[in-house]
């Protein structure tokens, strides 16, 4: 019994994640030569085979002198059993169907100098068609007469594809790595400062230190998001403008974020720093090293940021570092200003992602326009509905805010342009801070197991897991905090009381310098050996 519950659930699994995708694959060739081009077609009005080997193949007609609206002009008999390619215009797409179906011909593709959009017609028309239509480029009909000739043959499919692409599962590992290793970052920190006071007997500080922020006002982390929304209102209505100073800022802090983790990645290994001096400064062989290495790899972005094929993965590179540095520098002291600020960046996220379609123009989300730039609605689809451009576009610039991934299994629309799983910074940095206080509180109270950091990475990896179920069920983008936020803050607060550590947890570094430990503010609260969970003189 149970294997078959078992059985019925992976089989449900695998047959709602096949989707019929309206990009599709033209495959031509002369018995010599074979090539493929991108085609959209509607799935529902003419369906096409699976595969290049159960597709059927049909001699290619050259009719694109012709817009085929009615049947002057063309010979009865020519179409008779094969393909015709024709050009877009004039008249509806169901019409030029009927017309070339009336002449005996098997397909119809249509060549168009602009967008490829889903074809579509009423439901009366829909029973009427039965010959496979398509839109192509009209470009890439001209290449395929130059690499072809005449003589050629046409097949048509639409590979289907599965929504569980193996990207997700690629995204899953950086967000939980990235999330896991700042986390530890930062726990590992304020070890490290903690040690350095000691040794200093308490005024000392620590490289551990230098550069840290702490969020301690309520007050202040409330301007803090308020700012936010402030500065995502105004990337909306000043684009063009504010994306260059956001990718000119990120090239500088992404770079700085990328030395300061190889550092302490180089620190760790115990490499030799090395020095010179010139005119009484002194410069660090490594130090200088690393820089050359961070700041060619932002700049190498910077200047190629467009380029799909490959630049993701410096984009991610950066990001994560940028992410992991982020965690380490911002600490937050308390667990009531991570209630505070989380909850906060909750609302503000499913505000701009679920609230703001019905105050826009276009009805996209400010979120999603933001993040994916002025022709977000036009990259993928609405609803079932598919654009894609007929001729090549100059690039839009994007804000590098987003994780991206490449789509592994879409390989026909690979052909249509290239397709992206992303998942924000904020995805990622904002649970993050959460990880980070949980793995300092931690090393306050000397926890060996470090329960507290590991019980909120299961957590956010659950929220994740949880988010890209609800984005495959529903076919539409999530505010991921919508998940994490409620899933790492509860499990974090369960942990706490549970373990009976609620009023040290919520009041962080506060409590510390009010309770028993005058002398550092970071001492930790249980001396070093301890099990139990007595504070001073309270149990």
């Amino acid at each position: 019994m149970e294997r078959a519950v078992r059985f019925i659930f992976v089989s449900l699994v695998v047959f709602v994640s096949k989707i019929s995708c309206q990009e599709a694959i033209l495959h031509i060739s002369n018995g010599n030569i074979d090539k493929e081009y991108c085609i959209v077609h509607n799935q529902s009005w003419t369906p096409l085979s699976q595969t290049l080997d159960a597709a059927f193949q049909f001699p290619l007609v050259n009719m694109t002198y012709t817009v085929l609206c009615d049947t002057s002009g063309v010979s009865p008999g020519v179409l008779k059993g094969k393909a015709v390619v024709v050009m877009r215009g004039d008249c509806e797409f169901s019409q030029k169907a009927l017309v070339a179906q009336s002449l005996g011909a098997t397909t119809l593709l249509i060549a168009s100098k602009t967008l490829l959009i889903t074809p579509s017609a009423n439901d009366s028309e829909y029973s009427k068609i039965h010959i496979p239509l398509a839109l192509m480029r009209d470009r890439d009909f001209l290449e395929a007469q130059k690499v072809f000739g005449e003589g050629m043959q046409a097949k048509l499919y639409a590979p289907p594809h599965s929504k569980i692409d193996p990207s997700i599962a690629v995204m899953l590992l950086i967000a939980i790595v990235t999330v896991a290793l700042g986390g530890f970052w930062s726990g590992a920190c304020e070890r490290d400062r903690l040690n350095g006071a000691v040794a200093g007997g308490g005024g000392g500080e620590s490289k551990a230190d230098s550069g840290d922020i702490f969020l301690y006002s309520p007050l202040k982390v409330v301007i803090f998001v308020a700012m936010m929304c402030g500065m995502l209102v105004l990337m909306y209505f000043f684009y063009n403008v504010l994306v260059y100073v956001i990718i000119a800022i990120f090239c500088m802090a992404s770079a700085s974020a990328l030395f300061s983790c190889l550092d302490a990645v180089m620190d760790l290994i115990g490499c030799g720093t090395g020095s010179f001096s010139i005119r009484n400064y002194n410069f660090s062989v490594r130090s200088l090293i690393l820089a050359a290495v961070c700041i060619s790899i932002a700049v190498v972005w910077g200047v190629y940021r467009n380029e799909d094929r490959w630049i993701w993965i410096l984009q991610d590179l950066l990001g994560i570092a940028f992410c992991l540095n982020f965690m380490k520098t911002i600490s937050l002291s308390n667990f009531k200003i991570c209630v505070i600020l989380l909850s906060l960046l909750l609302v503000y996220d499913v505000f701009f992602v679920f609230i703001t379609p019905f105050f826009t123009k276009n009805g996209v989300s400010i979120m999603v326009q933001v993040a994916l730039g002025p022709d977000a609605s036009g990259e993928k689809t609405q609803g079932n509905m598919v654009e894609v451009p007929a001729e090549p576009q100059a690039p839009s610039e994007k804000l590098p805010v987003v994780m991206r991934v490449p789509r592994f299994t879409a390989w026909a629309q690979n052909l249509c342009g290239m397709q992206f799983s992303i998942l924000g910074y904020g995805d990622i940095i904002v649970p993050g801070l959460l990880v980070a206080y949980c793995s300092r509180f931690d090393v306050w109270i000397n926890s060996r197991k470090k329960i507290y950091f590991v019980c909120c990475c299961i957590a956010y990896l659950l929220g994740m897991i949880v988010t890209f179920a609800v984005m495959l069920l529903s076919g539409m983008g999530q505010p991921a905090l919508l998940y994490l936020v409620p899933f790492t803050l509860i499990t974090s607060a369960v942990v706490a009381g549970c373990r009976g550590e609620m009023r040290q947890f919520w009041a962080g570094t506060t409590y510390e310098v009010r309770g028993p430990v005058l002398d550092s503010s970071r001492e930790p609260l249980l001396p070093e050996g301890r099990t139990d969970r007595c504070i001073g003189e309270e149990c």
